[in-house]
């Protein structure tokens, strides 16, 4: 059965860091795209990163720039979010995806997502 699990979220100090990752099973991970997304109260849910099937590509949103990193290790079936110099608007619950490519929208499976709250 195919399942993304999440892992990692938790409470930071304005300035901290922290390491989601994604577990995936049921799937050859080699063949697919995963990307990071969150959802802040009150806001709808956006990207924040991904990466291709072979971690030669990544992108991140411009809020995130330089702060955070995407990575990925296909032979553990993880990909992993580095999130450095947190801010007070970081604050979301974060989730894990597979797609095709990360230059489509099409997101096909969801992992059900871990909170981050970043706050003094």
């Amino acid at each position: 059965q195919l399942q993304l699990v999440e892992s990692g979220g938790g409470l930071v100090q304005p300035g901290g860091s922290l390491r989601l990752s994604c577990a995936l099973s049921g799937f050859t991970l080699d063949y697919y795209a995963i990307g990071w997304f969150r959802q802040a109260p009150g806001k709808e849910r956006e990207g924040v990163s991904c990466i291709s099937s072979t971690g030669a590509n990544t992108n991140y949103a411009d809020s995130v720039k330089g702060r955070f990193t995407i990575s990925r290790d296909n032979a553990k079936n993880l990909v992993y979010l580095q999130m450095n110099s947190l801010k007070p608007g970081n604050t979301a619950i974060y989730s894990c995806a597979v797609g095709y490519n990360c230059s489509g929208n099409v997101y096909k499976y969801w992992g059900l997502g871990k909170q981050v709250t970043v706050s003094s």
